[in-house]
């Protein structure tokens, strides 16, 4: 008796997605079944800009074609961030470059919307729903060490797996991560312009260049370079929050959690009420951020700059 084959039927895709597709000129086949069709929709990978200019470039994909058994085919429209497609079945996770960080697992959409918001040097960006942190080392990896980037997420767990990527591909010297309900979020970013602090033996002394005034803060109040292991008082408060329940959300009217700053990023030296403060209509047409990228579900994603 012949074996069965068991067919895999696909749910019927949205009518507002079919349009979407056929506007485009896309075969929304590709979306059914897509393990079995002849052109299976690949993986995407980035190299790191630290690792991928002229010859250097083309070792490493090399070694990354030997490693991984595949070919890198390049993504035209992508090329200038490094992007490069492979076959969908292929695990990234044991090549030596990916877990030495060289590269990054991105889906090409996800370049794309990071290469529409067109971020400059110096600007000040604000990623809501930053988690998993594919477009927010994207993102810093197009700052070069320059001005801020902050990261926002309701999820504790999933923004943890930012801080997680920033440390690994050695990002995070520019960048904060809060997690904090972003449609409410109004904490503006840390412009060197109109603040910076310095600090003495025994306190920090902010000096705002706006108005001249010197504002004197305990040590204690004061954020100091972040380290992974955190004071006893802090560590009991976390673990008190996340009791809870580790895959909570944060509650709508809750302060935004500080999870991660680097050196760069302006909080060093900031007291907890000055970095907590909300600024003014007036304050934030002036020392608000220069980009913003929210994603939503990590499939529908807008981009807008601020004027």
């Amino acid at each position: 008796m012949a074996a069965e084959t068991t067919t895999t039927i696909s749910p019927p895709l949205p009518d507002a997605f079919l349009k979407f597709l056929n506007k485009n000129d896309i075969d929304p086949s590709i979306y059914h079944n897509s393990s079995n069709h002849s052109n299976p929709i690949p993986r995407y990978i980035r190299l790191k800009p630290q690792s991928s200019s002229g010859e250097t470039e083309k070792a490493l994909v090399s070694d990354i074609e030997k490693e991984l058994k595949c070919k890198l085919e390049k993504v035209e429209w992508l090329l200038l961030c490094g992007f490069f497609s492979i076959p969908s079945h292929i695990q990234i996770a044991i090549s030596k470059h990916y877990r030495q960080g060289n590269i990054y697992g991105i889906d090409a959409a996800s370049g794309a919307a990071v290469i529409a918001l067109d971020v400059s040097h110096g600007d000040h960006v604000l990623d809501l729903c930053a988690a998993p942190g594919a477009k927010l080392c994207m993102i810093l990896d197009q700052l070069c060490g320059s001005g801020s980037l902050t990261g926002v997420d309701i999820a504790r767990h999933r923004l943890a797996a930012c801080r997680t990527m920033l440390q690994k591909y050695a990002l995070g010297e520019w960048c904060r991560l809060f997690v904090a309900d972003g449609t409410s979020f109004s904490l503006m970013p840390l412009r060197p312009q109109c603040l910076y602090s310095f600090m003495c033996s025994k306190c920090y002394f902010s000096v705002q260049k706006c108005t001249g005034e010197f504002v004197k803060e305990e040590t204690e109040n004061v954020f100091q370079e972040w380290a992974s292991k955190r004071p006893w008082k802090e560590r009991k408060r976390a673990s008190k929050r996340n009791s809870v329940s580790a895959l909570s959300l944060v509650p709508e009217n809750q302060e935004p959690e500080l999870i991660f700053y680097g050196k760069h990023s302006g909080v060093v030296g900031l007291s907890k009420s000055k970095l907590f403060g909300v600024a003014l209509g007036s304050e934030s047409s002036t020392t608000g951020y220069d980009k913003v990228n929210s994603s939503f579900k990590d499939s529908l994603f807008y981009s807008y700059v601020i004027s």
